[in-house]
């Protein structure tokens, strides 16, 4: 699959600036169906793999559009959610421990900085997983799996941390515009996982 993927055929009479920018307009559509579907809060592991899901598609010149998207988020959000539930939980977590620091713990800084770096590595590990989930996969297995490559692939890690700092910041801007953005990060998710299967 990663080589029909590599050697999909462009599309005849379409240039490849025509193509990269229907991509674009893609991720930001993406974005929106991943934010709509991430409403409920704890649904935002399924929203971000049926959106990555969708992505590829996009990449591989298949055919896709909402309804498979929605097919994916629903298969991806049977056992998605309680990714989310726990997702949610660590970010309980790293609150506390930063409310710690603040109120003057004793070696609170460094516990405070472990703290935030782990839920960065959670978050990436989580993306990671998100864009390798495919119908039936195992959820436990897909972070297991991520979380590896979080660690082995600090380059493409880096990249979603990029990614990821640009949604904070577009946020700070705008929130209208992070909530586009969003499929943007799914994307590079994505691309990241592909870079990882051909090393």
């Amino acid at each position: 699959m990663t080589e029909a993927r590599a050697k999909a055929p462009t599309r005849p009479g379409e240039s490849r600036f025509a193509q990269g920018f229907a991509l674009f307009a893609e991720c930001l559509l993406t974005g929106v169906w991943i934010a709509v579907a991430a409403l409920p809060l704890v649904t935002y592991p399924a929203a971000f793999a049926a959106g990555a899901r969708h992505l590829g598609r996009r990449m591989a010149h298949e055919r896709g559009g909402w309804r498979e998207f929605v097919a994916d988020f629903r298969a991806a959000v049977r056992r998605g959610w309680l990714v989310g539930v726990a997702g949610w939980a660590a970010l309980a977590v790293v609150w506390v421990d930063v409310r710690a620091v603040r109120d003057g713990l004793p070696g609170g800084p460094l516990v405070g900085a472990v703290g935030v770096l782990a839920l960065i590595g959670a978050v990436v590990a989580g993306l990671r997983a998100a864009a390798d989930w495919r119908p039936g996969a195992s959820w436990r297995s897909l972070l297991a799996g991520a979380g590896r490559r979080t660690v082995l692939d600090p380059a493409g890690s880096f990249l979603l941390v990029g990614g990821l700092a640009v949604v904070v910041c577009s946020a700070w801007f705008s929130a209208p515009l992070a909530v586009a953005v969003l499929g943007a990060v799914a994307a590079a998710a994505v691309a990241v996982e592909e870079r990882y299967r051909r090393r």
